[in-house]
C-alpha cells in the first residue's frame, strides 16, 4: 500500500514537474544554477566553518579569481587553521599570512572585553600551535606566520595589498585593530570576513566592528552563518 501510494505522489508531482525528495535534502546541494564547479566542499564541517560560511567564502573566491583581484590572503585569529587552509588550498599562488598567538587569548584583551562589554564566558584556546596549524597547510611554503600580538605583528606589511582577510579572533581590540589596518589596504573588491557579529558570547566582536563601520561610514553585510559573521566589501 505504502509503495502504491508513493508511486501515484510522483505520477501526480511529475505533471507538475515536481519530484519527491528525501527528509534530509537541502536544495544547495544540487546547485542547479550556480554554472560551475565549486571551489571547495562547501559540506565539510570542521570546527566553525559551517556550510553557510564555507558557501560564502566560495562565492568571494570565484569573484577574486575571475576578476582578477590582486593581492594577498590573511587570517587573523587562526586557532587551529582550518579556516586558512581553504584559503591556502584555493589561492596556492599567493601569499597567506596567519596572525596569531598560537597560545590561546590575551589575559588583558580577554579581561578588557570582560570589563568594558560584559563577557562572562571564558574559552582556553590554548590545545593548538604554530607547528600543528603549519602541518595542515595544503601549500605550506606560501603560508607567513606572525606570531604574537596584532598590530605589533604587523610591522613591515604597511606596503602590502590584500585580497582577502579573515578576522576571527573573538574579541574587540583585536578586531578593531585588523579592521583599521586591513581595510585600506585591501585591494578594490577585496573582502574581508569577520566572524561573531551576532554571537552574543564575545559582545566586544560586535562593538568593534560597529564603531568601525561608524567612524569610517562603511557598510557591512551580516550573514547568518553559525556565529553571525559580517563581511566588508571594499569599493572599487
Amino acid at each position: 500500500m505504502k509503495n502504491m501510494a508513493k508511486a501515484l505522489m510522483r505520477k501526480q508531482l511529475a505533471r507538475w514537474n515536481r519530484k519527491m525528495v528525501p527528509l534530509d535534502y537541502h536544495p544547495a546541494r544540487e546547485v542547479q544554477h550556480l554554472g560551475r564547479k565549486h571551489h571547495l566542499n562547501i559540506y565539510a564541517n570542521k570546527y566553525t566553518n559551517d556550510f553557510t560560511r564555507v558557501s560564502l567564502l566560495d562565492l568571494a573566491i570565484d569573484e577574486i579569481k575571475t576578476k582578477d583581484i590582486t593581492g594577498d590572503l590573511a587570517e587573523l585569529g587562526v586557532y587551529k587553521g582550518h579556516f586558512a587552509s581553504l584559503l591556502n588550498q584555493s589561492f596556492p599562488d599567493r601569499d597567506l599570512y596567519l596572525f596569531d598567538t598560537f597560545e590561546g587569548f590575551s589575559k588583558e584583551e580577554e579581561a578588557h572585553d570582560m570589563k568594558n562589554y560584559g563577557m562572562d564566558y571564558q574559552r582556553d584556546f590554548t590545545d593548538t600551535s604554530l607547528e600543528s596549524v603549519m602541518s595542515i597547510m595544503p601549500e605550506a611554503s606560501r603560508c607567513i606566520a606572525r606570531k604574537g600580538l596584532f598590530p605589533d605583528t604587523a610591522k613591515g606589511l604597511e606596503d602590502k595589498s590584500f585580497a582577502f582577510v579573515s578576522i576571527d579572533t573573538d574579541l574587540y581590540l583585536p578586531i578593531k585593530s585588523g579592521l583599521e589596518f586591513f581595510y585600506d589596504r585591501m585591494s578594490p573588491g577585496g573582502f574581508i570576513f569577520v566572524h561573531d557579529y551576532n554571537n552574543a558570547t564575545f559582545p566586544g566582536a560586535r562593538q568593534a566592528v560597529n564603531e568601525f563601520s561608524a567612524a569610517r561610514g562603511v557598510p557591512f553585510v551580516p550573514v547568518c552563518d553559525w556565529f553571525g559573521s559580517v563581511i566588508f566589501r571594499k569599493n572599487g
